[in-house]
């Protein structure tokens, strides 16, 4: 019996490179707004520094009116206590008042008063950021 011939099989030809398709950058499209006041901060233009200098003016004022607010309220009270001796001899639960208000009211007020700095500096912060990342139009 003869053996089946295989066929020889016939040389394959090498496959095209594929092509790669090259896309140019357009150069009329600008950056975002975002992306140049972004820019701005980095290299510290004088736009920058001027949105620094307004984020940090806004902080101090906050943290000033906050000062100022324990200032009257917990410097307030001596003040109260010597003009008004009678309020300062007054007792509640058999301890003096002025005791009560100075070394107990004053750590919620202070807490209070914290809490509400935290919470408005977050704000400022977050008006800059927005003021940062909106788009100009």
């Amino acid at each position: 019996m003869a053996a089946p011939t295989d066929p020889v099989p016939a040389p394959r030809r090498p496959e095209p490179p594929r092509r790669t398709r090259i896309v140019l950058a357009e150069v009329s499209r600008r950056a975002p707004a975002a992306d140049l006041t972004r820019t701005e901060l980095a290299q510290q233009t004088r736009v920058g520094e001027a949105l620094v200098r307004g984020l940090v003016r806004a902080q101090l004022a906050l943290a000033l009116r906050m000062s100022l607010l324990v200032v009257i309220g917990l410097g307030g009270l001596p003040l109260l206590f010597a003009i008004a001796p009678s309020i300062g001899r007054t007792t509640l639960l058999g301890v003096n008042l002025p005791w009560l208000l100075l070394g107990v009211a004053s750590f919620p007020f202070l807490i209070v008063v914290g809490w509400g700095y935290v919470r408005l500096a977050e704000r400022n912060e977050q008006d800059f950021t927005d003021l940062v990342q909106r788009p100009e139009r």
